[in-house]
C-alpha cells in the first residue's frame, strides 16, 4: 500500500512524535519510507520550506528529499480534472494565486489517484467544502488522518 502524505500530517508527525521519544515509531516509518510505501509531492516540500514553524520538519524534509518528486504528466492531467469541478477550484485560495505560494492539495490527491495510494491528511470532511477529504470522496480515493494511518499499519506503542 502507498500512502501519500500531506504537509499537515508530516508536520503533526514531526512535532508530536519526537524521534528521541518515539524511536520505534520512527523505525517503522523509516521502513515504509525506504520501501516506497510513504511518499509525498514536490509542492508539499515547497510548503514545508516556506511555512514550517519548526526546523525539525524542514530538516527532516531536506534529509528525505526523494519523497517529494515532481508530478508526472498523468498526475498533472488529473489535477486538471479536479479543477474541472468548479467547486474544487477553491482548493487554491486567491491569496495563494496572487502571491504565487505553493499549494500542494491537488497534487497530493493526484499522486494518490494515479498511484492507487491513500491520502494522509489532517483535514476533515466538511459538507459542501473544498477540502481534501471531500475531493477524495468525489473521485473515489481513500483518505485518512495520521492516526488512521497508524491504525491501518497496526501500530501500537
Amino acid at each position: 500500500m502507498m500512502y501519500v502524505f500531506d504537509n499537515g500530517s508530516l508536520r503533526r508527525l514531526c512535532e508530536n512524535y519526537y524521534p528521541a521519544r518515539f524511536p520505534s515509531l520512527w523505525e517503522r516509518f523509516d521502513e515504509l519510507v525506504a520501501a516506497g510505501s510513504v511518499i509525498s509531492v514536490r509542492e508539499v516540500y515547497n510548503e514545508i520550506e516556506r511555512w514550517s514553524p519548526t526546523r525539525k520538519l524542514v530538516q527532516w524534509a531536506k534529509e528525505h528529499k526523494e519523497l517529494f518528486p515532481p508530478p508526472s504528466s498523468e498526475e498533472l492531467e488529473f489535477v486538471r480534472e479536479v479543477f474541472r469541478v468548479g467547486h474544487f477550484q477553491a482548493l487554491i485560495e486567491k491569496k495563494s494565486i496572487l502571491q504565487g505560494t505553493p499549494v500542494a492539495d491537488p497534487f497530493v490527491i493526484a499522486k494518490a489517484k494515479i498511484s492507487g495510494g491513500i491520502v494522509v491528511t489532517e483535514e476533515r470532511f466538511k459538507e459542501n467544502a473544498a477540502k481534501m477529504p471531500n475531493v477524495c470522496a468525489h473521485f473515489g480515493i481513500d483518505c485518512m488522518d495520521l492516526e488512521g494511518f497508524m491504525e491501518r499499519e497496526g501500530w501500537q506503542f
